[in-house]
């Protein structure tokens, strides 16, 4: 099939490449994202294959299906930035990536937790300038702490085993109960409950509606003085203003973050020649106990190599017209 794959950086060129010499599709690499301006770009082709920040709402797609393409590939989870009932009532199929390397997504939070808390970051930066004092680096035994854990699928779990090797103790909240969390001793509980009794949060649970903001202002009034919060899922999961609320008046006293809701504007480009205009960003990126990367929690040679290969796997299952078991359909 020939396929227009948008957003795509040379790390998406090499693995997708490599894992195509087998499956030989036709691939036309865009580096451009996808959005009602771009569409024009994928003029003829049967199929597109997006990331999370391409746009594919009812314009986008009108625009898609107008000109022949009938396929929309997400490399990637997430698939909020899809209008599904346009794609329906248009008759173009949408598939997705569901899990690729959730151990890497896990580490990377265990990885964001380990530097927090022992300021490695800062240590860093001091040593390269010969300063070894260790004032403003005292940090925290994790065995024996209270890791509560809000979405417990793959990555969440395997985040749960990670810690349970620390000696930590798991809160869980999740609509459905993991019996694989449960044998290490996690605890399910509610979300009050978890808030006010864990050290750490981290949040592994999919954007919806109702998990937009869970962490806002009167989420961080229940929770335990001092908390250090991870989120490496979703950006707006967060309320970043009530969080830089709640960072002001030490309530929260550290976060760590792969995602930002507002991300879109700003992660996979290099802005370093320019001034960003996100005053929120920006203010989050001035607090001591601030950790913040680039979604790149996802980004191993492991994780890469299974999008490109599922993907490819999707696209070839609608090709020939058998079932696709990562196709995604309306709710509505």
């Amino acid at each position: 099939m020939k396929v227009a794959v948008f957003s795509t950086k040379a790390y998406d060129r090499q693995f997708l490449s490599a894992v195509n010499s087998s499956t030989q599709h036709e691939l036309v690499f865009f580096e451009p994202r996808l959005n009602r301006d771009t569409a024009i770009l994928a003029a003829g082709f049967p199929a597109v294959c997006i990331f999370v920040h391409d746009q594919v709402d009812a314009a986008t797609l009108e625009l898609l299906a107008s000109r022949g393409t009938h396929l929309v590939v997400l490399r990637c989870a997430g698939f909020n930035n899809v209008d599904l009932q346009a794609a329906a009532d248009l008759g173009v199929t949408v598939v997705r990536v569901p899990a690729y390397s959730p151990y890497g997504v896990a580490e990377h939070a265990v990885g964001l937790i380990l530097s927090l808390n022992r300021k490695i970051h800062r240590a860093y930066n001091r040593v390269r300038e010969s300063n070894f004092s260790l004032d403003g680096l005292l940090g925290f035994n994790l065995h024996q702490r209270t890791v509560g854990i809000i979405g417990t699928g793959k990555i969440g779990l395997i985040l749960g085993q990670i810690m349970k090797g620390f000696g930590c103790n798991l809160l869980a909240y999740d609509v459905y109960r993991n019996s694989e969390l449960e044998a290490l001793g996690g605890k399910y509980v509610e979300l009050p409950e978890l808030f006010a009794n864990s050290d750490i949060i981290s949040l592994h649970c999919p954007l919806t509606p109702e998990t937009h903001h869970l962490i806002n202002a009167q989420a961080i009034e229940q929770i335990k003085p001092g908390v250090m919060l991870i989120n490496t899922s979703r950006g707006a999961l967060i309320d970043t203003q009530a969080v830089i609320g709640g960072l002001k008046s030490g309530k929260i006293g550290y976060l760590g973050v792969d995602v930002y809701e507002q991300e879109s504007e700003l992660f996979f480009e290099d802005l370093s020649g320019e001034i960003i205009q996100d005053d929120i960003f920006q203010r989050l990126t001035t607090f001591p106990n601030v950790l913040i990367t680039g979604h790149q929690a996802f980004f191993t040679a492991e994780a890469l190599h299974n999008i490109a290969e599922t993907t490819f796997a999707n696209i070839t299952d609608i090709e020939q017209g058998r079932p696709c078991a990562n196709q995604i359909h309306s709710q509505a």
